[in-house]
């Protein structure tokens, strides 16, 4: 019969394909992807910061829509940088995009699991994709500033979306799409900012 751990990790590969494929923006990337094996990260830590989270937000009055969980993706090209995501969480001053958000307050993460890379993806890529529970909070839409005078959090929100999201569809260029469907996420308190904010938590590898 089969080992329990490949019973589960076969169920752990379906949950996270079913994630994947429920977040594409482009439906015919249904093919375009093989994933081989997903990694489920446990880490106590992060789950409770989350929970913690929720909580806090829940007590200043946040709505059960921004109360609610839902997945974003980061790409990497080797294992480690994956497993050290979810060994250490997702950290400020790790993003090389600045156009939501100071990215030493904050981090970037992908809303969309076939956009996670500004150039397009290559025939025989392979790559490791984390997948991340996120709770948004209060979202503001923010125009993309190209300049390099940050935007700033914005007080009293959570996360940055661009204006022009809306505008993201297969047609633009991957390096559009990439950008303009990033989540801009940070956790200012009283002043200072979180080296790593709590409204993130590392999932599964795949």
């Amino acid at each position: 019969g089969l080992h329990p751990e490949s019973e589960e990790s076969s169920s752990l590969l379906r949950t996270a394909v079913s994630v994947l494929q429920s977040s594409y923006l482009d439906c015919t990337s249904r093919d375009g992807f093989q994933y081989s094996q997903a990694i489920l990260v446990e880490n106590d830590v992060f789950l409770n910061e989350l929970r913690a989270f929720a909580q806090a937000k829940e007590a200043a009055g946040y709505s059960q829509e921004e109360l609610e969980e839902t997945f974003a993706f980061l790409l990497f090209d080797n294992e480690d940088e994956a497993k050290e995501v979810c060994q250490t969480g997702l950290r400020i001053n790790t993003s090389s995009i600045s156009t939501l958000g100071d990215p030493a307050k904050g981090v970037y993460i992908s809303k969309y699991a076939d956009c996670l890379h500004p150039r397009p993806w290559h025939h025989g890529k392979s790559g490791y994709i984390v997948i991340f529970k996120l709770i948004k909070g209060k979202v503001k839409a923010v125009c993309e500033n190209h300049s390099t005078s940050y935007t700033c959090p914005s007080p009293g929100y959570d996360c940055h979306i661009a204006v022009s999201r809306n505008t993201v569809t297969s047609r633009i260029s991957p390096f559009q799409a990439f950008e303009r469907s990033q989540y801009y996420v940070y956790e200012v308190s009283g002043g200072s900012v979180a080296e790593r904010p709590r409204q993130i938590c590392p999932y599964m590898v795949i």
